[in-house]
């Protein structure tokens, strides 16, 4: 029994052996060579799956829904954004289609105009103080970090405008 185990094992081992030793025969079955497989960083694009749930803002900077969709035609180029309006975590939001070249994107944060020594709600503070680590009571602005999608959009519209609307809904 052990001879079979053996000579089984040794016949699995040339079959494998050979197969790896066979060279490509179609085009098809080659590995990509060094010219054709590029890296690139990218920094000028943003990820299509990182644009659902930015905020759009009027040129008030009114907050006045977030991006939920983007629609493309067969080409692959974005056509339509739709916007979700109104609405609270989702439940009652009505749902605009809007032509996407009418979006204008932001990389900076939103400026904030209100009186309050703090960032508007749901923004994180853009300042850090420096005084504890070196004796000194300087404020630092704290480097942006790097984002594969924009800080928001702005629509000229507002939020009523935008809820008068006819409603988008998919086709079935």
């Amino acid at each position: 029994m052990m001879k079979s185990i053996v000579a089984g094992l040794a016949g699995t081992a040339l079959l494998a052996t050979a197969a790896f030793a066979q060279a490509p025969t179609a085009t098809t079955d080659k590995a990509p060579t060094a010219a054709t497989a590029t890296t690139t960083s990218a920094s000028d694009q943003w990820r299509a799956s990182k644009m659902s749930g930015v905020k759009v803002y009027n040129e008030a900077n009114e907050n006045i829904g977030s991006i939920n969709d983007l629609l493309m035609d067969k080409s692959g180029a974005i056509k339509i954004a739709v916007i979700g309006v109104g609405g609270f975590l989702g439940m009652g939001e009505h749902q605009v289609a809007v032509p996407y070249e009418k979006l204008k994107f932001v990389n900076e944060p939103v400026a904030y105009s209100g009186t309050a020594a703090t960032s508007p709600p749901g923004r994180p503070a853009t300042t850090t103080t420096t005084g504890a680590a070196t004796g000194t009571d300087k404020t630092a602005a704290t480097p942006p970090a790097p984002k594969w999608y924009p800080d928001h959009a702005v629509f000229n519209a507002s939020k009523d405008e935008l809820k008068n609307m006819p409603a988008f809904k998919y086709a079935e």
